[in-house]
């Protein structure tokens, strides 16, 4: 049995072994990939149809002129990923692309950070290496099924090419057939030295027929298993894989390609879609739904590269954060998101900077500065630690997500964070670390000076020219048309911004509190008036004020499906109240509490991460809106109720007791003085079995004239026409219930 370190340096001479080093972490590893190599990025998704192909021939294609421009090799890293079995032809034809000498001057790695099975195995063993995530797997060819003896001839004339010295085809057959068991020696070569080799039981046993020197045996397949093969297992017996990396951008630095490498060349496609969408002013929710809206309509319309002019001082922390997701998950449409800030990008403004592959500044611009504060009675004040615990993560996972420096971004937030320049001891790439990143990896890294711009109580600001220097930024452009330029956009492309549609500038304005404080009085006006007319109009028109409150403030982010269930709950219970339990009862107060609620919530953001006196706190203008709107209604109410019988025409609309349009009759005549003749002990329980006459319709409620009195009466049956007769059945304080009788 052979140890991992045996099956790695096999050799027993020191200079065999040094060599041997030398040429597998020079020639192989690194070849020609030196600071400035070029390369690209191309992911492989599933099935691999006439589009996947047509993606990567034209980009390895572009990439073979560039290497034939520069004089220089360039690298395609092909980066494969599960889904489901693609056409063998298909791949057939892409592996023989892969290996012509139409590449000759493209050096091809196939990059598997997940599990990977079926004919698109073919295409990593077709690529000169193979890159792959410890925990990921690569093989089973036929997924469990016979691989037709064409394809397997194929597959094999293809390892014979020996394009990956990593793969031999005894591993390809241990991958296709699954009753093949696969062996790792260790066998002496013809110069006197040893060699590691993968081979099958029947190879093995030739071997040993002919008397050959094995010094060691691993069995890497038993017969009867599928030949999968993890990037951990390969990687230490030195096989299949050339090393073993984690993430994209780990392996964008194992072959040193710049960091823009990363990011997919959206223009090998059919065309270009760009959109320009503006992200201006505060990040509040108004902004945010706005700015998810116009990326909704990119993506539907088929951009595929949307560019974001970022110019502002920041805002709300939640608003940020979800724009900045939004953004970032624009990456697994395959849609490349570019950041233009010509003036400054501070605070959650440079989070939503950070959620997009690229970004470019004017010089003189400024980004950073994420500190979150918050509102109270005394002014501003930090946010509690329970709040930028999270946050910080939030930032960091950000980071790591588009290959940028997380300690930076997090000196953004954090004032006593110190970032250094780390240089790595291996291959010579600078980062900027924490202390504690370098810590965790003591023998990678070589600790540099630190950045000025962290630690010692500052938040971490800089210019173009600065974030450019610590990667956070490409390099600076003086204007849009540079960053057409730069960005690969034919000179005549117009980058014009999607302004706001009037439903846009509509949002706008009715979720002001100005706006608000109207919507809620007329609402409120229009169903007293309502009560008063019974005509109908009012009330569509109060149902409209209401509709317009929660429309905009629904689409503002502030409001949804619970302050509109809270609000439509309310209005049924002040219904039911009116029309079928007249009183002031249960109903009414529970209806009249739940529209106030849905009104409060409506009007303002809760924050789970704040405490209950902070959102209390942002609650205040909010609920001061709404008490001014009461205060403005019931005084209203007041006044139309003194002033509206006598006002011309109006009182023609409304229910005018008997005698009070006698110009001569004193203003307060006996069928007006039912409140007083209450008040002063007038008892009207005294009034059942009384007849009288239904003065308006009964809907169930109405005005019926009694005897002297003129009352507020509720029909105990159905509908009730005006001048019907009807008799008074019960009295319950001021519930008077009458039934329709016969003339």
């Amino acid at each position: 049995m052979l140890s991992t370190k045996n099956l790695r340096f096999p050799l027993p001479a020191t200079m065999f072994a040094l060599a041997a080093g030398l040429c597998v972490t020079a020639n192989v590893v690194a070849q020609d990939a030196k600071p400035g190599t070029s390369g690209r990025f191309l992911t492989v998704t599933s099935p691999i149809d006439d589009g996947m192909s047509g993606r990567i021939r034209n980009q390895a294609l572009d990439l073979q002129q560039q290497a034939i421009n520069e004089g220089r090799d360039v690298i395609l890293v092909l980066e494969i990923t599960p889904g489901s079995t693609s056409e063998f032809g298909r791949i057939r034809d892409l592996a023989k692309f892969l290996t012509s000498s139409e590449l000759s001057r493209v050096r091809t790695v196939a990059w598997v950070p997940a599990t990977v099975t079926g004919y698109k195995v073919v295409l990593a063993l077709a690529c000169n290496e193979i890159i792959m995530h410890p925990d990921a797997e690569l093989g089973d060819i036929g997924r469990d099924t016979s691989v037709a003896d064409d394809e397997r001839q194929f597959v094999l004339n293809l390892i014979s090419e020996k394009h990956n010295r990593r793969v031999s085809p005894a591993l390809a057959r241990g991958m296709m057939d699954r009753d093949v068991k696969l062996t790792q020696i260790t066998v002496a070569s013809e110069d006197g030295g040893n060699e590691s080799r993968v081979v099958t039981g029947e190879e093995h046993q030739l071997l040993l027929d002919g008397n050959a020197v094995i010094s060691g045996t691993e069995p890497i397949k038993d017969a009867g298993v599928p030949g999968v093969f993890s990037g951990r297992q390969a990687s230490a017996g030195g096989y299949l894989v050339e090393q073993t990396r984690e993430t994209r951008r780990d392996v964008a630095d194992l072959y040193q390609l710049p960091v823009e490498s990363m990011r997919e060349d959206v223009t090998v496609t059919d065309g270009v879609g760009v959109r320009l969408i503006q992200v201006k002013d505060t990040v509040d929710p108004i902004l945010e739904t706005f700015v998810e809206r116009q990326i909704n309509r990119a993506v539907a319309g088929g951009a595929n590269i949307i560019i974001f002019e970022i110019d502002s001082p920041g805002g709300w922390m939640t608003s940020g954060e979800a724009l900045a997701n939004a953004i970032a998950d624009l990456e697994d449409a395959n849609i490349r998101t570019i950041a233009y800030i010509p003036n400054d990008a501070l605070s959650m403004a440079a989070v939503i900077a950070m959620s997009c592959d690229e970004i470019y500044m004017h010089p003189d611009a400024r980004i950073g500065d994420a500190e979150l504060i918050m509102e109270k009675e005394a002014g501003w004040d930090k946010v509690p630690e329970k709040v930028y615990s999270p946050f910080r993560a939030r930032l960091r996972s950000l980071a790591k997500r588009k290959g940028r420096s997380e300690a930076l971004f997090v000196a953004m937030n954090d004032p006593n964070l110190e970032v250094f320049r780390a240089t790595n001891k291996e291959t010579g790439r600078v980062a900027f670390m924490t202390q504690a990143e370098m810590d965790e990896e003591p023998d990678q890294w070589t600790k540099g000076a630190r950045v000025q711009e962290t630690g010692d109580n500052q938040l971490l600001t800089v210019d173009g020219e600065r974030a450019h220097e610590l990667g956070l930024t490409m390099a600076p452009v003086n204007d849009i048309d540079e960053l057409k330029e730069r960005v690969g956009l034919p000179p005549e492309t117009k980058l014009v911004p999607v302004g706001r549609t009037w439903v846009d500038t509509l949002v706008f304005i009715l979720n002001t509190d100005g706006a608000m404080f109207f919507l809620v009085v007329f609402g409120i006006a229009f169903i007293y008036l309502e009560l008063h007319f019974m005509s109908g109009f009012l009330g569509i028109m109060s149902a409209v004020c209401f509709g317009l409150f929660f429309w905009a403030r629904f689409l503002g982010g502030t409001a949804g499906y619970l302050e509109l269930v809270l609000f439509a709950l309310g209005i049924a219970c002040i219904l039911m109240e009116i029309f079928v339990i007249p009183g002031f009862g249960v109903f009414g107060v529970s209806g009249g509490l739940l529209v106030i609620s849905s009104l409060v919530l409506a009007a303002n953001t809760f924050n789970a991460d704040f405490s209950t006196s902070q959102n209390l706190t942002r609650l205040t203008p909010a609920v001061g809106t709404l008490v001014a709107a009461f205060a403005c209604v019931i005084a209203a109410a007041v006044m139309l109720n003194k002033f509206l019988p006598s006002i011309p025409f109006l009182n023609r609309m409304i229910l005018t007791p008997p005698g009070l349009d006698d110009p001569d009759s004193p203003r307060l005549s006996p069928e007006f003085t039912l409140a007083a003749e209450t008040a002063s002990g007038v008892d009207l329980s005294s009034l059942v079995g009384d007849h009288g006459v239904a003065a308006s319709k009964l809907r169930p409620a109405g005005k019926a004239q009694i005897g002297e009195h003129f009352l507020d009466v509720v029909s105990d049956g159905p509908f009730v026409a005006s001048g019907t007769l009807v008799e008074v059945v019960s009295v319950q304080g001021n519930k008077v219930t009458v039934r329709a009788i016969d003339s």
